[in-house]
């Protein structure tokens, strides 16, 4: 008979592999941001490389030009920079029992229990940690690039190897209600009618290039509230796979704007997302995947790693936009 440490890291491993793609859409669905880019297929794996590289995508091509007969075509390049690069980041999670634990929980039925409750238990706290770490600004120590980072509060930084203070093509907007894009005096934002289109307004504007524009508008609690109160005769609701996702969401013009509480986005903050230039990339080798189990050499208990490499990227951030108090 196999020993019950045996049977618990075989049940753990043939579990999570068997139902590995429900686990990866669940983690997804727990989270507004990381559903939309899963729905719009910009999830992708590479296989290697000491960096993840992201081309980049310019608001303009400058080699655009008017000629006639025999001028001189410009066929220079828009820049010197071609690709942003990202560091891989690691994310380990364990499922783990004692020799005390597996031993009492020797039966068929007792010992499936346990399997079940510590998966159980590892995947709610993966979902929750990735998803803060998703709307994160990426200080912690090897943590993702998430959305605080990728979208600065004042437009500027480093991100992805390029500073925006020498590129200005590689800022994001911001609109700020103490000094408003369009100018004129501060803004209090309000659930009156008309005080948070006044400011999303101009965001919107500054983010729309042609067939560019923000389709996802991610909400703290009281902006979404204002929104909501003052869209109270209009209001618009999105379609039934964001209800079915178990995100509350409305309409401003093209875009949902979901309000994702309690996921790590900060107060008083609404993100103008343009999800054709942001991608999840994760290395094919780690996408949660188990590994076998280690046995602590001073330990009565086995330990079986659940391992995810990868981060955010984004190729263009000029079409990416804040709106803070």
């Amino acid at each position: 008979m196999p020993s019950p440490n045996q049977i618990f890291t075989e049940l753990v491993t043939t579990t999570f592999r068997n139902h590995r793609t429900d686990i990866i859409d669940n983690v997804s669905n727990n989270n507004a941001f990381l559903q939309r880019l899963m729905k719009k297929g910009m999830k992708r794996t590479e296989s290697g490389g000491t960096t993840l590289a992201q081309p980049l995508e310019y608001a303009e091509n400058s080699t655009y030009q008017r000629y006639s007969g025999y001028d001189t075509l410009n066929v220079g390049a828009s820049d010197v920079l071609s690709a942003a690069e990202f560091p891989w980041r690691q994310i380990a999670i364990h499922v783990t029992a004692s020799g005390q634990e597996m031993r009492i929980n020797s039966g068929k039925e007792r010992i499936v229990n346990l399997v079940k409750s510590r998966m159980k238990n590892a995947i709610r706290t993966y979902k929750n940690n990735f998803s803060f770490d998703v709307y994160g600004d990426g200080t912690l120590p090897n943590q993702i690039g998430g959305l605080q980072a990728l979208i600065s509060d004042n437009g500027q930084g480093t991100v992805g190897g390029i500073n925006s203070a020498t590129w200005t093509f590689w800022r994001n907007k911001v609109q700020s209600a103490a000094a408003p894009m369009q100018g004129g005096a501060a803004i209090t934002p309000s659930g009156a009618a008309g005080i948070m289109e006044s400011l999303m307004l101009p965001l919107w504007m500054a983010q729309t290039r042609g067939d560019d524009k923000p389709d996802l508008i991610l909400s703290s609690n009281e902006y979404f509230n204002f929104y909501e109160t003052s869209q109270v005769s209009l209001k618009r609701y999105t379609s039934s796979d964001t209800a079915r996702g178990g995100f509350q969401s409305l309409k401003y013009k093209s875009a949902d704007v979901i309000f994702d509480g309690g996921s790590g986005i900060p107060n008083a903050h609404m993100y103008f997302l343009n999800t054709d230039y942001i991608h999840l990339v994760v290395h094919k080798d780690a996408d949660l995947e188990v590994v076998p189990e280690m046995r602590p050499y001073n330990q009565d208990a086995v330990v079986v790693p659940i391992l995810w490499m990868g981060n955010l990227t984004i190729g263009n951030r000029a079409l990416q936009g804040v709106l803070k108090a």
